[in-house]
């Protein structure tokens, strides 16, 4: 425990970081049908349609009614899992894959699951899921939330020694099928680096790879802040940190894989070529309309490298 403590105090030169960003989703009734989204013909084309009934999959049965609770009031919660042949020639072309880590590369939300240890869990959880959605900036949403429990060194220590990472099913082979194939892969999140490193590790992805939040604290390894100069703790900052992630390494094809309305905020002049929303844990509506695909499991994504 000592040990961990001193990596958290000496991770940055007064902080540590992490990420964090979605919330739960409470169990609707079993007959939601995903079809092709209207909002993007011109990029999903219906090869398939999947449904929540009793020959489905539990984790695509599990992401469809996740998929009809974050639909706002009055809005259709059907999209597609299809894709055009140049959205999967863009796929098989990338030179580098960024991934979010919450609710994407693991099944649950960093910020969240650190705020339940410490007692806040619900008013957090409540904050993420309108950071995520896009409704309030980030940044205000990043403050909010840590504001309400303060993690201490000792605190996050004890989190990460009791609280290993939950790897998202399919995501260490894909990983693996991306690096085989000599495609870089980075993690871009809006949590805290020192929560994400381990998943990192077990990844095989390089700390270099890394672009995530810092905490903050003061010699005592009481909370103080969190580092509000990284590009990841405000709203379009993924965009920026693929900007500058292109810029250094000369990519000329790029993709980004995530969840949340910051992730969709990549896909953009000079950012991501290609955005894939996961929703295999959660999926929001206004993040997958502006998907150019989506898919509910990472075994589509491995076999279409295939």
């Amino acid at each position: 425990m000592e040990a961990l403590r001193s990596r958290l105090m000496s991770s940055t030169p007064q902080g540590l970081s992490t990420r964090g960003c979605d919330a739960a989703v409470v169990p609707l009734q079993r007959s939601v049908r995903l079809v092709a989204s209207r909002s993007r013909t011109s990029r999903l084309s219906p090869f398939a349609s999947v449904s929540c009934g009793s020959g489905v999959p539990s984790s695509r049965k599990i992401s469809g009614l996740a998929m009809a609770m974050q639909a706002g009031p009055g809005e259709n919660a059907t999209f597609s899992t299809s894709s055009t042949a140049d959205v999967v020639a863009t796929w098989r072309s990338a030179q580098a894959v960024c991934f979010d880590v919450d609710s994407t590369v693991c099944e649950d939300e960093g910020i969240d699951e650190l705020a339940a240890f410490c007692g806040a869990g619900e008013a957090v959880a409540a904050w993420t899921a309108r950071a995520m959605g896009g409704s309030v900036p980030f940044e205000d949403a990043l403050a909010a939330r840590l504001a309400l429990f303060r993690p201490s060194v000792q605190t996050l220590a004890k989190f990460l020694d009791t609280r290993p990472p939950r790897l998202s099913q399919g995501i260490r082979e894909l990983v693996s099928k991306l690096h085989s194939r000599g495609t870089d892969v980075f993690l871009v999140s809006g949590g805290f680096r020192q929560m994400i490193a381990p998943v990192a590790a077990q990844l095989h992805i390089p700390s270099d790879n890394v672009f995530a939040n810092s905490l903050l604290f003061g010699d005592d390894g009481e909370y103080t802040g969190f580092d509000a100069t990284e590009p990841t703790s405000r709203s379009g900052g993924k965009a920026q940190a693929i900007e500058q992630i292109k810029k250094e390494h000369g990519y000329q094809t790029l993709v980004m894989i995530g969840d949340g309305a910051t992730d969709l905020e990549a896909r953009r002049p000079g950012g991501a070529d290609l955005f894939i929303c996961y929703g295999g844990v959660v999926a929001r509506h206004s993040v997958v309309a502006g998907a150019d695909w989506f898919v509910t499991s990472f075994q589509d994504l491995i076999e279409s490298l295939n």
